[in-house]
């Protein structure tokens, strides 16, 4: 028979751990029936001990690394490259504006090539001959204002000797003058500026150089350039992109005649002022002021009269006045009476819009902006009108700014209380009615 277990032998047993009917150890319990603490599991949407970062994270800070540095190498070449994008945009404009005259002479046979080079041909020979005759009027203007310095040096000095009680002499003005500072830093200063003066000389007839031939290009390869643009639309967007190229073609060709037109009449009306005057170059002064005028806007009528009134103060002080009471007259003129008649049908903007237009452009883009914004704002006005819907105008009188017309509610109501009132009889008051109310 097996031997019965001792009573000593009752501590040495071990207890097997309850299992459930899984198979797996059932959690330990306290002899309260309670479950002893242990390690919580993680929270929801917390990463635990032994959790790995995202298989898109890496990927995604790379994009965004690369996508920052395409962002700054992107601007860095707009910053390098904001000059020749102006000179393009100078070249498309202008061909835009000879385009009606190359078009003109293809359609009767000639090669858009040759048509091209005669038109830039043209336009070079008339800018060389008028820059000629400007720079010898200033030439010999210059001449005879040194030649006529000490005569009117004395007569400065006489008149301030009279007026000031003063015994001023040419000569110690003329020593006081050439032992200043001011003079010997100015002349150090504009040596040393000579170089400087070169390399913006040698830079515009470069960015001249690289206009014209961007503008040939584009005026003489026109057609292929559109063919080229629509290849790489659908017909619907080549549609569009057609018509507003031709929109484009009409505005800016149509305010370069007009400006033209209007250059001419204002050179004739100058003319006649300073040949009447006897101003000394005469026509070279007309023409400067009547192309400055209309092809710097806003402020080139006053920057091209500044010349004339200069040359004609050269002959008598009172004609400088004359031809500044004559400029400000005339710009009046052509602001209210010749130019809504030469662009009503051309360049048809509200000169509140072209004004704004004008300062727009000169903020993004300097004398630039200036010159393209009335001819880029008339074409997307006239774009952007065919998407416009437009309903009928309702015949109010308040459209036409009349405020008699004008009616609220019960406005019909107080109109006719006022005429019945109006109409009553007014009777004196009785001793019986003290107020005049009638019984």
């Amino acid at each position: 028979m097996g031997r019965q277990p001792a009573a000593d032998d009752v501590g040495e047993t071990c207890t097997v751990a309850p299992t459930d009917e899984t198979g797996q150890a059932a959690p330990h319990t306290s002899p309260s029936g309670t479950t002893p603490p242990g390690p919580r599991p993680p929270a929801p949407g917390t990463a635990g001990p032994d959790a790995r970062m995202p298989r898109w994270l890496p990927r995604a800070l790379v994009l965004a690394l690369a996508l920052y540095a395409v962002f700054q190498l992107g601007s860095w070449a707009f910053h390098q490259l904001t000059g020749l994008l102006i000179n393009i945009l100078i070249a498309f404009f202008l061909a835009l504006a000879i385009e009606p005259a190359v078009s003109w002479m293809a359609a009767r046979g000639l090669r858009r090539g040759l048509a091209t080079g005669i038109v830039f041909l043209a336009v070079m020979i008339a800018s060389a001959g008028f820059v000629t005759l400007l720079s010898s009027m200033l030439a010999g203007q210059i001449i005879t204002m040194v030649e006529n310095f000490p005569a009117y040096l004395d007569s400065v000095i006489n008149w301030v000797n009279i007026h000031f009680n003063t015994e001023l002499r040419r000569v110690d003005v003329q020593e006081g003058l050439l032992r200043s500072d001011w003079l010997r830093t100015y002349v150090q200063n504009s040596a040393t500026g000579v170089l400087d003066v070169s390399a913006q000389v040698l830079g515009g007839l470069f960015q001249l150089l690289t206009v014209t031939l961007f503008s040939f290009y584009f005026a003489a390869d026109g057609p292929r350039l559109r063919r080229a643009l629509c290849s790489v639309l659908p017909p619907a967007r080549q549609a569009e992109v057609l018509r507003a190229w031709e929109i484009a073609v009409n505005k800016t060709g149509g305010y370069l005649y007009s400006r033209g037109l209007m250059a001419l009449i204002s050179g004739i009306a100058h003319y006649v002022l300073l040949q009447v005057l006897e101003v000394p170059y005469a026509p070279v002064l007309a023409v400067w002021v009547g192309l400055v005028s209309q092809f710097i806007p806003t402020i080139g009528t006053y920057l091209a009269g500044a010349l004339a009134m200069l040359i004609a103060f050269t002959v008598d002080p009172w004609y400088a006045l004359w031809v500044l009471i004559f400029v400000v007259v005339y710009q009046q003129f052509e602001n209210y009476v010749l130019q809504p008649k030469l662009t009503s049908k051309t360049v048809d903007i509200h000169p509140a819009v072209a004004f704004g237009s004008v300062i727009a452009g000169t903020a993004l883009l300097g004398a630039v902006g200036a010159l393209i914004a009335i001819p880029a704002v008339a074409t997307l006005q006239a774009f952007l009108g065919a998407y416009v819907k437009r309903y009928a105008v309702t015949d109010d009188p308040r459209v036409h700014g009349h405020r008699g017309g004008t009616r609220g509610p019960g406005a019909g109501l107080l109109t006719r209380t006022r005429r019945l009132w109006g109409r009553r009889p007014q009777t004196p008051p009785g001793p019986e009615d003290p107020g005049g109310t009638p019984s």
